[in-house]
């Protein structure tokens, strides 16, 4: 005679166990593995508890087509970084024999019930988030369907369980403002991302750091947050530079804001070094390209891309991963837009 698995043996439990143990009906766990939202929260903690203690795992079940696929899930991609972030992804998933089907969630860092509904209607290889994350109830759905999934995020602080790549911006924002600092800048602006967006918080506090190294305050006149693209650093930039008393400096949190800055400043008759030194951050190919070159944070994106796309087929394929957090190091590429401060009598 066989003996039968013991009842918290992963798998052996089943819908009829965990309805039984909560005292509800099998319909309503199967709502709660759905993610249907007309549960009771009570009743919900209890069904998913419960989930959690026998770990359950939905049972094999033919994959449909999209078995074979990546989805690459951004916030929103409407830019050169996200396109980095793609050729990364690509150069490991191409090779592999893995498709990779883009998604975005019209700039929320967290996606809808309705988008993961849709997602495991057509279960993926993998899932692969950029700057966005699953609540826990969304990622014990992915863990129920074994379906893997890895954040590649810029913050350096996703929770320890999730399988994530980032890199580390305190130390970008830090190496930046040396810089400044080194060449003799005194009053140097900063624009960095959403304020509620960690990356753009470290970025900042790195920023703080270096005055902070050399005893000097930060002007909290000479700082502003506001997203990462090109209209935020023009805005920011006239703002800053059309002040009484203008920095001499600008540290961009993103090499577009930076080319906003740019544009601010010629617009103003100002030159870039001779009046104003401007940094970014990211090292997109085109801040080698524009005038002019642009001294910045070297972010490695396609680097941090590949390799989370890496560890995304490895836990697909069931291989444990060594480390669930990759920090990949920031560098400072001083090109051309950044030089000691011009007197000002």
């Amino acid at each position: 005679m066989t003996p039968s698995r013991p009842a918290d043996a992963p798998g052996a439990a089943t819908i009829a166990t965990i309805a039984e143990e909560v005292g509800v009906s099998m319909a309503t766990v199967s709502k709660v593995l759905n993610g249907r939202s007309d549960v009771a929260a009570e009743t919900r903690a209890r069904v998913e508890a419960s989930l959690e203690r026998h770990r359950y795992r939905r049972r094999s079940r033919r994959r449909s087509t999209a078995a074979g696929q990546v989805h690459l899930v951004f916030h929103e991609f409407d830019n050169e970084w996200a396109m980095e972030i793609i050729r990364g992804v690509e150069s490991v998933t191409r090779p592999a024999g893995a498709t990779v089907v883009l998604s975005q969630l019209g700039g929320a860092h967290r996606p809808s019930q309705q988008w993961l509904d849709e997602l495991l209607a057509r279960p993926p290889r993998g899932v692969l988030l950029v700057l966005c994350h699953l609540t826990e109830p969304q990622q014990r759905q992915l863990h129920r369907e074994m379906i893997p999934f890895v954040v590649l995020d810029t913050d350096s602080a996703t929770s320890a369980p999730v399988p994530t790549v980032g890199s580390n911006n305190w130390n970008g924002g830090l190496l930046a403002t040396r810089h400044l600092l080194e060449l003799g800048h005194r009053r140097i602006g900063i624009i960095s991302g959403p304020q509620d967006v960690l990356c753009s918080r470290a970025r900042a506090a790195g920023f703080r750091s270096a005055h902070e190294e050399m005893g000097l305050p930060v002007d909290p006149d000479l700082v502003r947050f506001g997203s990462f693209y090109v209209d935020a650093g023009y805005a920011y930039g006239m703002e800053l530079l059309t002040s009484a008393d203008r920095p001499t400096a600008i540290f961009a949190g993103s090499d577009m804001q930076a080319m906003g800055v740019l544009r601010a400043a010629r617009q103003l008759g100002l030159d870039v070094p001779g009046d104003l030194s401007v940094i970014g951050y990211d090292n997109l190919p085109v801040a080698a390209w524009i005038g002019p070159a642009l001294t910045t944070v070297n972010q490695p994106l396609r680097d941090m891309a590949g390799t989370a796309a890496q560890m995304l087929l490895e836990l697909a394929r069931g291989v444990d991963l060594p480390a669930s957090r990759v920090d990949l190091v920031t560098e400072l590429v001083v090109r051309e837009s950044t030089a000691p401060p011009a007197y000002r009598g």
